[in-house]
């Protein structure tokens, strides 16, 4: 099967906290925007919401798809844990 990532999803301003019916929120992390995809041939990528590969920058996650995942394909955001504190 072959197949590509979307387009990422992007956020969109609201005018108060309350959301809209059928609507959906998390919190803001402040961390790398991120799509995944992992291929059944073992390709891996993880590209920004620019559509920069990342999956150099971020081995780890490469290494873990690979030995991990079957075919896969994500959209979230990046973040590293200091403790119980996010790294900026």
């Amino acid at each position: 099967m072959t197949w590509t990532l979307p387009e990422p999803m992007l956020t969109a301003p609201v005018p108060g906290p309350d959301l809209p019916p059928g609507s959906a929120a998390e919190p803001k992390w402040d961390g790398y925007r991120a799509q995944f995809a992992r291929w059944a041939d073992g390709r891996v990528l993880l590209r920004s919401r620019q559509g920069t590969d990342m999956t150099a920058a971020f081995w780890e996650i490469r290494e873990a798809a690979l030995a991990q995942l079957p075919e896969a394909g994500l959209d979230g955001e990046l973040v590293v844990w200091e403790g119980e504190r996010l790294a900026f």
